[in-house]
């Protein structure tokens, strides 16, 4: 069984500051990790591979300096790395993205046949999760999205059976290989690297693709030219000035202390106290 991981490097969200006059994202200085989604993706492709065999490649976008992400994943226990680099996929949107890593995974498939594809839900820093349903789109995969355990696997039967979380509950579904999954938060722990590991990835020789090697001809189709995506401001949150009101209790029942603070809302906001009225009627 062979499965392909897509992961992203992306700077750290807890650092990111935004240029008080440009309102631009500042990057300068800010770590960048592995997107946190992804690792619970990698994590499910490590676990399957230990179960039934087979290998795992992990495969990324990005500029040079994202290798480290990849080696980082070689050093969990992926067997394979490519980066899919070329400064004609600067600017990229999700759909170029997509259409980038499809043509990737279609080039790794003609070498060895790839029976699986995860993805994380989204990442940190686009929070679209629009990538892994792309790729699958474009691939013609079965897509499995919000998956929270995959119940069981039959590599003969080329046959998959997940749990999926839904707004009513939870979805048992089953379906075909090759199939793309995306993996939701909290489902599992990412593994510590061994020693061995480590080892093999510092020595490691991270595939470097360009987009010739990716199969791509067609330059309309990645970075800008290829991305209808148009971001036009980047902004912080602006500060509250209003201060947090204190309502005291004198020592009455919750219930007359819930019948003021109702009041309060409804006489500061009037759409509230009409809206309350309608469902109450």
């Amino acid at each position: 069984m062979h499965i392909v991981v897509c992961i992203k490097q992306v700077p750290d969200s807890a650092q990111i500051r935004v240029h008080p006059v440009t309102n631009t994202i500042m990057r300068h200085g800010v770590p960048a990790i592995i997107n946190p989604y992804d690792l619970y993706s990698l994590e499910a492709a490590l676990r399957l591979k230990d179960e039934h065999g087979g290998r795992v490649t992990v495969l990324t976008m990005g500029p040079p300096q994202a290798e480290a992400a990849l080696r980082k994943c070689v050093s969990y226990g992926a067997d394979d790395a490519i980066l899919v680099t070329d400064r004609a996929f600067a600017g990229a949107d999700t759909l170029a993205t997509s259409f980038a890593l499809a043509s990737a995974i279609a080039q790794i498939h003609k070498h060895e046949a790839v029976d699986m594809v995860f993805c994380g839900k989204q990442t940190i820093d686009g929070d679209t999760a629009q990538v892994g349903p792309g790729v699958a789109k474009r691939l013609d995969l079965q897509l499995l999205t919000y998956i929270s355990k995959i119940e069981r696997i039959d590599p003969a039967a080329r046959t998959v059976e997940v749990q999926r979380r839904a707004e009513g509950g939870v979805e048992v579904l089953r379906t075909r290989m090759p199939c793309l999954i995306t993996m939701l938060e909290g489902t599992n722990e990412m593994r510590f690297a061994s020693m061995d590991d480590m080892f093999r990835a510092a020595q490691y020789k991270i595939q470097i693709w360009d987009r010739v090697k990716a199969g791509i001809e067609d330059v309309s189709r990645i970075g800008l030219k290829g991305s209808p995506t148009v971001v036009n401001k980047v902004f912080a949150p602006q500060p509250r000035t209003q201060r947090a009101e204190i309502i005291e209790s004198d020592g009455n029942e919750a219930r007359n202390l819930a019948l003021t603070l109702v009041a309060r809302l409804v006489t500061q906001h009037p759409k509230l106290g009409a809206a309350i009225a309608r469902r109450a009627a």
